[in-house]
């Protein structure tokens, strides 16, 4: 962002590196591992930490703005709409906190820990839990509108949700690809892998992207689920695609980078 790269690493050390020569212009020191991706808010970093705290840095100088404690572990990407920022934890609630104070406004029970990064789309945040559960909160009233369990195998849903129009799509440890009626939440089509899914799906125009711990990537049709191509990559996708310029990258485990054309 702006010229340079923030990543963390798992001796809590967060960096800003000068993007074209790698270059250290600071660090911060957290008090453990920095699972998840940095977010930002104009001239602010954020980004969770094992430690329970999710820290907000000045992006420039790495200075300290403000930071919030958890009641555990932060392994989520922190969602931002609104001006508020969106954490779900290990302490089973979804954490709703003012971009500007680092105040909490809000924090809703899931009923299990979570390391899956909410979807935040207008009134609505969509999140999976641990204990088999996935959500669908209001922001509004801070109150639940509807939940989904898998009713062939419950298990845990360790993939952030794709949401479009009318549907949340979401992978599941159950080894499926489920899309949920946004208004709802019945269930109107799933896909079957033969590994957990993982990986956060991505929709583009009316094709869904998503890996499996199976080792391939599969290529389904929005509206009814159905496989339009899967590209057998060999080792475990546990990660999501990433879609740029008419190409997605996807990495397996065994080390190896995919580059697919539109």
């Amino acid at each position: 962002r702006a010229g340079k790269v923030y990543v963390g690493d798992v001796d809590g050390r967060f960096y800003c590196l000068d993007a074209a020569d790698g270059r250290k212009l600071w660090h911060f020191q957290a008090d453990a591992e920095i699972d998840s991706s940095a977010n930002f808010y104009g001239r602010r970093v954020l980004f969770g930490s094992q430690d329970s705290y999710l820290y907000c840095l000045d992006a420039d100088s790495g200075a300290l703005v403000w930071k919030y404690q958890s009641g555990d572990q932060i392994r989520c990407f922190p969602s931002i709409a609104e001006g508020s920022t969106f954490v779900a934890g290990c302490d089973g609630k979804l954490h709703v906190i003012d971009l500007r104070s680092g105040e909490e406004t809000a924090a809703i029970e899931l009923g299990a820990p979570t390391g899956s990064t909410p979807a935040v789309v207008g009134q609505a945040v969509f999140v999976g839990t641990e204990g088999n559960l996935f959500h669908a909160i209001d922001l509004v009233g801070a109150k639940l509108l509807w939940q989904f369990e898998s009713p062939e195998r419950p298990a845990p849903f360790r993939s952030s949700a794709a949401v479009s129009e009318e549907l949340v799509i979401v992978g599941a440890q159950d080894k499926m690809v489920h899309a949920l009626r946004r208004a709802d939440g019945r269930r109107v089509w799933a896909f079957p892998t033969r590994g957990r899914v993982d990986g956060s799906p991505v929709l583009v125009g009316r094709r869904v992207f998503v890996g499996s711990a199976d080792g391939r990537l599969y290529a389904l049709d929005l509206q009814d689920g159905r496989e339009l191509w899967s590209f057998e990559a060999g080792g475990q996708i546990l990660a999501s695609p990433a879609v740029a310029s008419g190409r997605l990258v996807i990495g397996a485990t065994r080390g190896d980078l995919y580059c697919f054309g539109a």
